[in-house]
């Protein structure tokens, strides 16, 4: 999977832009500030139909607009035409000039693996911003998951709905909250499956990966959820035995939407126990497993973005990371110096020097 090219009206601080990618390595460079990570930004929304940085949809639209577009040509076997566009009025998404009704049918059609300097905080932070990078990255593997994740996501707050009604109204029947909870588990049951089988998946490559970057081992990610390994009935019976405290709560006190994973070096939580460089390391080698995992399951290759790479890593590093990527991989980097790259990485790269948002392209040979 490539994309050929790029267009975008409005999006940031462009107001017209338009580029041809190379099918190998694009290095966009520049200073901070002129609009290098806008870019690929812009890769990934087309993808994803939202940013990485966690900005609201609008922040996306330049201040002297009320839309923006941003269009790619992506090869997949064949060509194809994606435009996204994004207004007061919503988002709206085409393939090939066909509007796509659900957003949910779009995702997964453009596969985007990314690493950025922020990514360190999936380890540091709470339990949603470890499930949120899972869900997207699972979606993106099969569109099925993301239609049980909104399924799932509607019936859960059903139920805490009929959870604050019991509360109020001490004489409502049970009886329908049963049906809700059952539906859940069913659910739940489903995407327990799909992370587990994920995880396993990742820890196939990730040590193997995480060993010829830095040179050492015993690196591995745990799934932990309250539905792992568990029967049907046995849940139901955890459900009625939160009862009492999911009716005084208004809320559902277990369940997938609870569930996390662990990175550990030899037995030891990196969150509590890895310094920043070992927990770079292992979020850039799980993204490097997940790339593995395409190869042998989709028979694709999605489209590596890499930003900002520089000042997460050292050189070495990164270029043991460069070095290893399958040679049919489109790879984007951002950086604000070429002097860290290898200058045989550099062969056959496409470069990008972005100044007061003006583009200008290189071709190294």
């Amino acid at each position: 999977m490539k994309i050929t090219s790029l267009k975008l009206n409005n999006f940031r601080n462009y107001k017209s832009l338009t580029l041809e990618f190379s099918n190998k390595q694009n290095i966009i460079i520049g200073p901070n500030g002129v609009g290098k990570t806008n870019i690929v930004e812009a890769i990934y929304v087309l993808a994803i139909t939202k940013s990485f940085r966690g900005s609201l949809d609008k922040v996306l639209i330049n201040s002297d607009s009320n839309e923006m577009v941003i269009e790619g040509r992506i090869k997949d076997k064949i060509f194809h035409n994606y435009k996204l566009s994004l207004s007061e009025d919503g988002k709206i998404v085409k393939v090939d000039n066909n509007k796509v009704q659900r957003l949910s049918d779009y995702i997964s059609q453009i596969n985007v693996i990314l690493f950025t300097p922020e990514d360190t905080n999936i380890i540091k932070d709470s339990p949603t911003c470890r499930r949120n990078m899972l869900n997207i990255e699972i979606s993106q593997l099969d569109q099925s998951y993301l239609h049980m994740l909104n399924e799932y996501a509607k019936v859960l707050k059903q139920r805490n709905a009929f959870l604050k009604l019991m509360y109020v109204n001490k004489l409502a029947s049970p009886d329908y909250l049963w049906i809700l909870t059952e539906k859940l588990v069913d659910i739940g049951i489903q995407i327990c499956s799909y992370r587990q089988k994920f995880i396993e998946r990742i820890n196939e490559y990730y040590d193997d990966i995480y060993y010829s970057i830095t040179g050492k081992r015993g690196i591995k990610v745990s799934y932990v959820s309250a539905y792992k390994n568990k029967e049907k009935n046995e849940l139901l019976k955890k459900y009625r035995s939160y009862l009492d405290k999911d009716i005084i709560l208004g809320k559902t006190s277990i369940g997938v939407h609870h569930d996390d994973i662990v990175f550990s070096i030899d037995n030891n939580n990196l969150r509590d126990y890895g310094s920043e460089g070992e927990q770079k390391n292992a979020i850039i080698c799980f993204k490097l497993a997940e790339i593995e995992i395409y190869i042998k399951e989709k028979k694709k290759y999605p489209i590596l973005i890499l930003d900002d790479l520089f000042s997460c890593l050292d050189s070495k590093k990164i270029n043991n990371i460069l070095k290893k990527l399958n040679k049919n991989l489109q790879i984007f980097i951002t950086t604000t110096d070429l002097k860290h790259i290898n200058t045989r990485i550099l062969t056959n790269c496409t470069v990008f020097n972005i100044k007061k948002e003006k583009v200008v392209k290189q071709i190294y040979e």
